[in-house]
C-alpha cells in the first residue's frame, strides 16, 4: 500500500471519530428514506440479472449485497478526486481496436471472462476459442478490444478476431523478414494445396511443393510443412506460400560448399541426370555439372545417347568451376588417351590413308582416320575441275575413301587430305587432248545468267557464253536453250591453261548464216513476216528461214490506222541490217507510206496544176481522191 493510500484511510477514520450522535441519527434517517426508494433486495435482483447478461465471474456473484443496506461514509470532493486518481493509476491505458494480452479469470460453459487490466472485465464466447485448445484460469490469451463500453457499459472483447489479426501480422512479418514458418496442409485444390497458416488459408502451388515434380498431392494432406511466404495480395487477402523456396536455398548452400571443395583437374563421380542434344547434365551430389557433347568422346558423335544413359554413374574430370554463376564444366574424354598420340608416328605428308566420311559440309568432308583423328578434304581437293561444286556431289556420310595427306600438324592436331591428288592432273596435256577448234560432246552442269558450265570429262570443265549458243535466236537465259544433265555438242574456242579455263561454243559448229542473210535481207528489201511477240516498244517479227527481226511500234501502223497484232502476217521492209550486231530492223508502215509517196510524185509529174496544192493536202483520203482524179484525166487523154 502506498503512502497516499495510507493517509486517505487515516483521514477517513478521523472523520468517523469526529461525528457526533446527532449527525449519526440524521444519517440513519437518510438511509431509511433511501431504502424506501430502492430496497436492498431489489438491488440484489437487478445485480443478478446484469450478471447473467454480462456473464460475470463467480467473484462478482458472491458479492455481499447485504452491505448495500448498511451505512456508507461520505467523502469530501477533494478526497474523492484523490481516490479516483489513485484508482485510475491501477488501470492500464487501453485503446479501442487494439490487440492486447489478457488473463483468464473465469471459464464457464459458454463464456470465458478475461481481465485486461481495465476497470471492467470482458466476456468472450467460448466458441471463439479452438475446440482442441485447453483453457484454464490464469492463462494468458490474445484479445481484440472491439469496444471499451457498449450500451450497458460492458467491455467488448474478441479472441477470434484477435487471432485473425495476429495471424495476418505474423504473415506480413514472415514475408518481410523472409522467415520460415510452419503450416498444415488442409486439402488439395486445383493447381496445388490449401495450407492453414495460423488460421489463415493460404495457397501452395503445385510447382512450389518440391524441386522435383510431385506425383501424389493427396499424400501430403494433413502433414505439417516448412514454408515461406512468397506473395500477399492485400486487396483480396490472398497468400501464396512455397516449400520449394526453402529447398532451393538449402541446395544453394550445398552448392557453395561443394564448389569450394572442387578443383580443376579433380576426378569426381556423378550420376547422369539429364541428356540433351548438346550435352549431359551430371549430379555431383548437390550440384549439377555439364559435359558438353564435344567433351564426351575424342571421336565425332551425333548425340550424347551414343555414349551415356540416364542414371548411369560415371567418373568425370573437372574442367572449370565458376563460383559466381555456380556452373561446373566436366569432361569424360579427358580421362581417355588422346587419339593423336596414338597416331602412327611414321605417317607423313604424301602418304595415302583410308578413312570413313563422318561429316559432309558445303565446303568439304571430314574423314576419320582412326577414332578421334580426322582429316579435312576441301571441296577443291575432290576434283581437278575448276568449277567448284558442293561436297555432297562427291561423297556422303559413311563412305570409305582413300586420300593423300597434304598437311599434317600433330601439335595443333590438324590434317588436310586430297582425293584428286590420287589421279593425274588432266590439265597437263590439255592442248593435245582438246586443241582449239576441236569438237566434243559435253554434259551440262549448271547455268548462270550469262552462260552455262559443261563437263568434258572428270576434272575438265568449260564455259559457253550465252551469245555462243545460237547464231539466230535471241536467248535471255541458257535454260531456254538446254537443260542440266543434257549432252551438248561444243567446239573449243580458247584455252587458258594457267587459270584452268576452257572457252567453248555451240553455234560455231555451223557456218555463220549472217553471211547468207546479208545477201537476202539487205536494206529496203521486202519480205513476208509474222508478228511473233508484241511488247510496249514494238514487236519481234519472224522472217523467212527462221530469222528474227525487230519492228518499233511506229513501224507497226497499218494503212487503216490500226497497229499490227500478234500472229498477224504482213509485208515488212528491211530498214536496217547489221551483220556485226546480228540485228535486223523492219517496218510495215514504211511500205504503204512509200507507195503513197510514189503515187503523189507520179501525180505531180503527170497532172496539171489544180486549185489544191499537194503541200496543202493533209488528209489521206483527200490525197487518194486527188490521185484517182489524176488517173481519170490520164485515161481520157
Amino acid at each position: 500500500m502506498s503512502q497516499e493510500e495510507k493517509k486517505l484511510i487515516e483521514k477517513q477514520m478521523q472523520q468517523e471519530q469526529l461525528e457526533n450522535p446527532e449527525q449519526q441519527a440524521e444519517k440513519q434517517v437518510v438511509e431509511q428514506q433511501s431504502e424506501k426508494v430502492i430496497s436492498a433486495e431489489q438491488l440484489r435482483e437487478d445485480a443478478l440479472k446484469e450478471s447473467e447478461k454480462s456473464h460475470l465471474n463467480q467473484s462478482t456473484l458472491d458479492f455481499n449485497w447485504d452491505l448495500v443496506s448498511q451505512k456508507s461514509d461520505d467523502y469530501d470532493q477533494e478526497t474523492k478526486k484523490q481516490l479516483s486518481e489513485l484508482y485510475q493509476k491501477t488501470l492500464q491505458t487501453i485503446e479501442q481496436k487494439e490487440l492486447i494480452k489478457g488473463k483468464i479469470v473465469h471459464i464457464g460453459e459458454k463464456e470465458v471472462v478475461v481481465n485486461i487490466g481495465y476497470k471492467s472485465e470482458g466476456v468472450i464466447p467460448r466458441n471463439e476459442f479452438p475446440k482442441d485448445q485447453e483453457l484454464k484460469v490464469g492463462d494468458e490469451v490474445l484479445v481484440y478490444v472491439e469496444k471499451l463500453e457498449d450500451e450497458t457499459g460492458q467491455l467488448v472483447l474478441s479472441h477470434k478476431r484477435a487471432r485473425l489479426m495476429d495471424a495476418w501480422n505474423r504473415i506480413n512479418e514472415a514475408l518481410k523478414n523472409n522467415e520460415i514458418v510452419q503450416g498444415t496442409v488442409k486439402a488439395r485444390t486445383r493447381g496445388g494445396l490449401i495450407v492453414d497458416l495460423w488460421g489463415i488459408e493460404t495457397f501452395l502451388p503445385g510447382s512450389q511443393v518440391d524441386i522435383q515434380p510431385v506425383k501424389d498431392f493427396q499424400a501430403l494432406v494433413g502433414k505439417t510443412m516448412d514454408l515461406k511466404v512468397v506473395k500477399i495480395n492485400p486487396e483480396y487477402r490472398n497468400v501464396v506460400v512455397s516449400h520449394k523456396a526453402i529447398l532451393e536455398e538449402e541446395v544453394e548452400k550445398q552448392k557453395e560448399e561443394i564448389l569450394k571443395k572442387l578443383e580443376v583437374g579433380q576426378v569426381v563421380e556423378g550420376t547422369v541426370k539429364n541428356i540433351t542434344s548438346y550435352g549431359v547434365f551430371m549430379d555431383l551430389g548437390g550440384i549439377d555439372g555439364l559435359i558438353h557433347i564435344t567433351d564426351l568422346s575424342w571421336g565425332r558423335i551425333n548425340h550424347p545417347e551414343e555414349i551415356v544413359q540416364l542414371g548411369q554413374k560415371l567418373k568425370v574430370v573437372i574442367l572449370s568451376a565458376d563460383m559466381e554463376k555456380k556452373r561446373v564444366a566436366l569432361g569424360l574424354k579427358q580421362l581417355q588417351p588422346q587419339p593423336w598420340e596414338q597416331l602412327d608416328p611414321n605417317l607423313k605428308v604424301g602418304d595415302v590413308v583410308e578413312g570413313k566420311v563422318v561429316v559432309v559440309t558445303d565446303y568439304g568432308a571430314f574423314v576419320e582416320i582412326i577414332p578421334g583423328v580426322e582429316g579435312l578434304i576441301h571441296v577443291s581437293e575432290m576434283s581437278w575441275s575448276s568449277h567448284l561444286r558442293s561436297a555432297q556431289e562427291f561423297v556422303k556420310v559413311g563412305d570409305i575413301v582413300k586420300a593423300k595427306i597434304l598437311t599434317l600438324d600433330r601439335e595443333n592436331r590438324k590434317m588436310s587430305l586430297s582425293i584428286k591428288q590420287l589421279k593425274p592432273d588432266p590439265w597437263q596435256d590439255i592442248e593435245k587432248k582438246y586443241p582449239v577448234g576441236s569438237k566434243h560432246k559435253a554434259k551440262v552442269l549448271s547455268f548462270t545468267n550469262f552462260g552455262l558450265y559443261v563437263e568434258l570429262e572428270e576434272g575438265i570443265d568449260g564455259f559457253i557464253h550465252i551469245h555462243d549458243l545460237s547464231w539466230t535466236k535471241k536467248i535471255n537465259h541458257p535454260s531456254e536453250f538446254t537443260k542440266i544433265g543434257e549432252e551438248l555438242d561444243v567446239v573449243v574456242l580458247e584455252i587458258d591453261k594457267e587459270n584452268r579455263r576452257l572457252t567453248l561454243g555451240h553455234k560455231q559448229l555451223e557456218e555463220n548464216p549472217w553471211d547468207t542473210y546479208e545477201t537476202i535481207f539487205y536494206k529496203d528489201s521486202i519480205h513476208d513476216g509474222t508478228v511473233a511477240k508484241v511488247f510496249d516498244k514494238g514487236a519481234i517479227i519472224l522472217l523467212p528461214y527462221g530469222v528474227e527481226a525487230f519492228a518499233s511500234k511506229n513501224h507497226l501502223l497499218k494503212e487503216n490506222g490500226e497497229y499490227a497484232k500478234q500472229d498477224e502476217k504482213l509485208k515488212f521492209k528491211v530498214i536496217e541490217f547489221s551483220k556485226a550486231a546480228k540485228r535486223i530492223v523492219v517496218s510495215h508502215t514504211k511500205i504503204w507510206q512509200d507507195q503513197e509517196q510514189k503515187a503523189a510524185e507520179a501525180y505531180r509529174k503527170s497532172s496539171k496544176p489544180s486549185g489544191a496544192k499537194l503541200a496543202d493536202v493533209t488528209d489521206l483520203n483527200e490525197l487518194k481522191k486527188l490521185l484517182a482524179e489524176g488517173e481519170k484525166r490520164k485515161n481520157k487523154k
